[in-house]
């Protein structure tokens, strides 16, 4: 393990060429969260070029950023070198909308004093939950002025009531990039370096219930199945019931009932049998055209349980002391570290923080490199990683 105190840009110069496995990091946004001064941009080119310098040929990284500013990371990112292969949404209940009323401030603008009509039962509910659970209580003062539901005092805040300027947010994405390989074939980079290719059965997600288990085999059974010989149970016949769970997918949840609301019990269209007609193919008419599970190629049904699930940080994982305004859970972090880090590898974390990927990289056995600019921060994450070895 090593922890650099310094900017990443610099500090990352000290590390040799293709001597990490993988990169997991929640940089500054360049939002200007909470006015942080370091959290006025997204990193530049230059600090994913050096990233990119020690990542090993075929190397994966997932970096994280918010809604607003993500075409900036990610164009950064690209430019430096990187593949771009996919982007992971994490998506969560517990986000306060920091939208204008439009209604108040035109009011207020005016002079005009509201009359209180009311209180936001739910809202006053969920900011109860939210300072319960983040050591950022101060954070949440001004939203309990929201709380009071009022009326609009004059004309023209009558015309304007019910506008904002802001959604609320629900959603944070983790870009997938991958350096370039150095070998020809993934194969081939693998057996040489590591790295290329992401955990898939080290990251499933539970699912495989007795229904699924009845609906493989009523298809085996089926006349579709009798008609195409075989061809889709034998080609498939580890794949759909999979014992170790669901394919991961490009999205994660945090398992709240505003979140988990989005995922009623569905049953999409089914595609019969998984062999499809194909005019170009010479000396058959029929060919398998893809792999596949049974419920990808003859319908998918379920809920939210198909993803996996990680609330946000609680008070116990923060840490006592830990006032770092943006925490990403440990559980989260420790998921994203297994998908795209090989077993014994090393976790590289140029944005540091207070310490939630180093915690996770070791948890999961794996080695861990991080930088931090700020000392505090520095300090509250060399405690935490600490207390995990």
């Amino acid at each position: 393990m090593k922890l650099l105190q310094g900017d990443c840009l610099e500090q990352m110069k000290t590390l040799p060429d293709n001597s990490v496995d993988a990169i997991v990091s929640d940089p500054p946004y360049g939002i200007s969260f909470m006015a942080k001064k370091w959290d006025y941009d997204v990193p530049k080119v230059e600090v994913w070029q050096e990233a990119m310098r020690v990542l090993k040929p075929g190397g994966h990284a997932l970096i994280a950023c918010g809604t607003r500013t993500q075409h900036r990371m990610v164009c950064n990112i690209e430019d430096a070198g990187f593949e771009i292969r996919d982007v992971v949404s994490w998506i969560y209940g517990s986000g306060f909308p920091k939208s204008l009323n439009i209604s108040k401030a035109i009011d207020k603008a005016a002079g005009a004093e509201r009359e209180v009509v009311g209180v936001d039962e739910n809202r006053a509910k969920r900011l109860v939950n939210q300072m319960e659970s983040s050591n950022e209580t101060g954070t949440w003062q001004a939203g309990k002025r929201c709380v009071d539901i009022t009326a609009p005092a004059t004309e023209a805040a009558k015309q304007w009531d019910g506008w904002g300027t802001a959604l609320k947010p629900s959603v944070e994405f983790f870009t997938l990039a991958r350096k370039p390989l150095s070998e020809k074939t993934v194969a081939a980079n693998v057996l040489k370096w590591g790295t290329g290719g992401i955990n898939i059965d080290g990251c499933r997600v539970d699912g495989i219930t007795e229904a699924d288990i009845k609906k493989r085999q009523s298809f085996e059974n089926s006349e579709d199945n009798k008609k195409d010989k075989g061809m889709f149970s034998v080609r498939d016949k580890h794949t759909p019931m999979n014992p170790q769970g669901r394919f991961p997918a490009n999205l994660i949840h945090d398992g709240s009932q505003e979140v988990l609301e989005l995922f009623p019990e569905t049953k999409s269209g089914s595609r019969k049998g998984g062999i499809y007609h194909d005019k170009n193919q010479k000396g058959s008419s029929f060919k398998p055209s893809r792999t596949g599970t049974l419920k990808e190629l003859n319908g998918d049904q379920g809920s939210a349980a198909r993803f996996f699930y990680c609330a946000k940080a609680s008070k116990k994982d923060r840490g006592d002391g830990n006032n770092h305004p943006t925490v990403k859970p440990t559980a989260l972090m420790q998921y994203l570290c297994r998908l795209i880090t090989p077993t014994g590898g090393t976790v590289l974390d140029p944005y540091m923080g207070s310490g939630s990927t180093g915690k996770a990289a070791i948890k999961e056995g794996f080695d861990f490199i991080g930088c931090e600019l700020d000392p505090d921060y520095f300090k509250i994450a060399e405690t935490r990683i600490n207390n995990e070895i």
